[in-house]
């Protein structure tokens, strides 16, 4: 009900949640028709639903909704039954693994997906271009194979090196509940990235230890980071100073330097299993050109009273031209005047363009100096990209029906994010009758849900009463009752809604953050106030 409404009101593209599965992103999109559907696809996963993250700001003034989370669902908590009982310790309980839907594409555009979101703010160049790049060549795959489906970008893009998104900061993989709910989508261990198994610890000395890579791992490198679970299960990892081959000429067995005494490698012992999570070559090879993208170009030269003409027309139609005026002269050379014309014209350098194509449409080669032939292919390249400039299509602005459209609910808790006085509004306009203030406002002070979130800890914990049906002995005994979340000074409420199967996390707003807010009660604006003294 809620899409067919941003679409009846305007929208023209949306973001589906993340917690949606493929039966409800097709019956989204039998009832949305005409507005483009995204979805996210890749990266790190906030356990709330996207905008009703409140713990941020209820713990330290900073409002996740307005992109400053203080990632308070990656903190390890201790959670205890309503008898006291210690059911986990000091486990990130509320801490998901990564999004990666590479599995999932095409029954994603089969359900009526066309934008896929890839995660990108706060992260380095190499991570945007090795995940761009992966689903790049998955999506040219796909399209590859099915008719009906064209890339929303133009030209084509040559990849100079093979993406691996496991080389990439992660917490393990899941899809999530695009095909339904999973059992293992926490990373409840570490909120940290483990890497890649690198081997195991052969010997420890005593500024160095040395260790045995599998045959996968390839070479190690100065600058590499390696890390190990300690015996207490806590994820440890330094940086590699020097990294050399052992003496015995084995390619797998290394002598490697700490940046840290070895005496503070905690548990680092004889056989401790050791990962990867920096490979300073992959680093380097990610910090050089990596990639380039090309518009297919073709290019046709004839002759005219006044000298020649060069047509250059792209692989999406566009097309423009540039003539010379000259006095055509024949070359003492033929065939290799005809090869420096096909040369000099295809010879498109840094552009955007690459020749698919020459047609020399003359009577006979022409001798043709290299400068003027040079700027008659400028000049028609130029032509080309500013014909481009103008006709690039711009997608339409959807226009809202008439009469407006209703919202699904006449009624708004804190939960909606109303903030401003132009939201207010809007949800006025199309028939909501009560309309409360966003949490940010400070008008919840008691218990509210800082987090409604599908992710569900007692089912990952297995102890979900739906877990227990059918089991001899277990059936009946287990009950939806609420879980105490403890870290440090803070307790939360881990409460369950059963038959949406949802979990709220709830708990109260500190009271320094109450005391650093403005004693004013919420103010919608029409409009900018005017700053006093202006």
């Amino acid at each position: 009900e809620k899409a067919r409404f941003l679409q009846d009101v305007g929208f023209s593209q949306m973001v589906l949640a993340r917690e949606l599965d493929l039966r409800q992103i097709r019956a989204i999109r039998a009832q949305v028709q005409q507005a483009t559907l995204e979805f996210f696809v890749h990266g790190a996963l906030c356990v709330a639903y996207s905008g009703q993250c409140f713990i941020s700001h209820a713990h330290t003034g900073r409002s996740a909704n307005r992109g400053n989370c203080s990632q308070e669902c990656r903190l390890p908590y201790t959670v205890t039954d309503p008898q006291g009982r210690i059911v986990a310790h000091d486990k990130h309980v509320l801490s998901l693994k990564d999004n990666n839907q590479s599995a999932n594409l095409a029954a994603l555009v089969d359900a009526g997906i066309r934008s896929f979101k890839i995660e990108g703010r706060y992260k380095d160049l190499g991570y945007v271009k090795n995940v761009t790049a992966h689903y790049r060549l998955l999506l040219d795959e796909l399209m590859a194979g099915r008719r009906g489906l064209r890339p929303a970008s133009q030209g084509r893009t040559t990849f100079l090196f093979t993406p691996q998104p496991e080389q990439n900061f992660n917490r393990s993989a899941t899809d999530y509940f695009v095909n339904g709910r999973q059992d293992d989508i926490g990373a409840f261990d570490s909120p940290k990235h483990a890497g890649i198994p690198l081997g195991e610890v052969l010997r420890v000395g005593p500024d160095h230890f040395d260790a045995l890579t599998h045959d996968s791992a390839g070479p190690l490198h100065n600058g590499d980071g390696l890390t190990w679970w300690d015996l207490q299960g806590e994820l440890n990892g330094v940086p590699i100073n020097v990294a050399k081959p052992l003496a015995d000429g084995d390619a797998h067995r290394w002598r490697l330097w700490p940046n840290e005494p070895m005496a503070g490698l905690k548990d680092l012992r004889k056989g401790t299993a050791l990962f990867r999570n920096r490979d300073m070559a992959w680093d380097r090879q990610l910090a050089q050109k990596s990639s380039e993208r090309r518009i297919a170009c073709d290019l046709r030269l004839d002759e005219t009273e006044a000298g020649l003409l060069l047509t250059a027309t792209d692989e999406d139609g566009h097309s423009a031209q540039a003539e010379l005026a000259t006095t055509l002269q024949p070359p003492k050379d033929p065939a290799r005047a005809e090869q420096a014309l096909h040369d000099g014209l295809a010879k498109l350098g840094t552009t955007i363009f690459e020749a698919r194509s020459v047609d020399l449409a003359v009577s006979q080669p022409w001798f043709v100096p290299t400068g003027a032939l040079n700027q008659l292919r400028r000049d028609a390249i130029a032509a080309l990209e500013a014909t481009r400039a103008e006709q690039r299509r711009r997608l339409p602005r959807a226009q809202p029906v008439q009469p407006p459209a209703p919202y699904p609910d006449d009624a708004l808790s804190y939960l909606a994010n109303v903030y401003n006085q132009r939201a207010h509004d809007f949800y006025a306009r199309h028939g909501v009758k009560v309309i409360a203030a966003a949490y940010e406002s400070h008008e919840e002070l008691g218990e509210a849900s800082l987090m409604i979130t599908k992710h569900c800890v007692r089912f990952s914990l297995s102890l979900c009463p739906k877990q227990a049906k059918g089991v001899t002995g277990v059936q009946g005994t287990i009950r939806a009752e609420p879980l105490t979340l403890r870290h440090g000074n803070d307790t939360l409420q881990l409460r369950f809604d059963c038959k949406p199967c949802e979990m709220h996390v709830v708990g109260r707003m500190r009271k320094n953050v109450l005391q650093q807010a403005k004693a004013e009660p919420l103010t919608f604006y029409r409009a900018r106030p005017i700053a006093a003294g202006r």
